[in-house]
């Protein structure tokens, strides 16, 4: 599937369940602020009116966005598999130049957070690591150069 966004059934789930309220409670609320915004007369000086239409401008761009990503969705079905890096592995890597241990799980793009040891699929570094085991040294390139990181343990 080309440009599919890799992601856990869980993620799916949790991305439908977010369209769901955006398209029921998100659409009745923003319905209720632009009712109540033409209450107060002339459209063209009603500053509450003109907020509640780019909030409905914003609501509807982010139900598109999240329906694409349903639609271009690739679920991983199961748990990751034990010997390689996959989407859903929990991974440490060390930085063979600095010595830096770090690890990582490997998380669609919805819910990296790399500062909780999340790293987005998408992430170079995480595309580097897929399908490597333990032992192995990959490479990653960044702004400042080459990386090379020694992949020590999965789970």
């Amino acid at each position: 599937m080309a440009d599919s966004v890799a992601m856990t059934a869980e993620s799916f789930q949790a991305l439908q369940e977010e369209v769901e309220r955006l398209e029921t409670e998100g659409r009745r609320e923003i319905a209720e602020r632009i009712k109540t915004a033409r209450e107060w007369g002339d459209l063209k000086e009603n500053a509450e009116y003109h907020d509640a239409k780019n909030s409905q401008a914003h609501l509807e761009t982010r139900i598109a966005t999240l329906r694409e990503k349903l639609l271009r969705a690739d679920v991983q079905e199961g748990g990751p598999p034990s010997d390689v890096v996959a989407l859903g592995s929990r991974v440490t890597v060390k930085d063979e130049t600095s010595g830096r241990e770090d690890v990582f799980v490997l998380v669609p793009a919805t819910e990296a957070n790399p500062s909780s040891g999340k790293l987005s699929f998408e992430a170079p570094m995480a595309r580097a690591l897929v399908g490597a085991k333990p032992g192995d040294i990959v490479s990653v390139a960044t702004p400042r150069g080459e990386r090379r990181l020694s992949v020590l343990a999965l789970g």
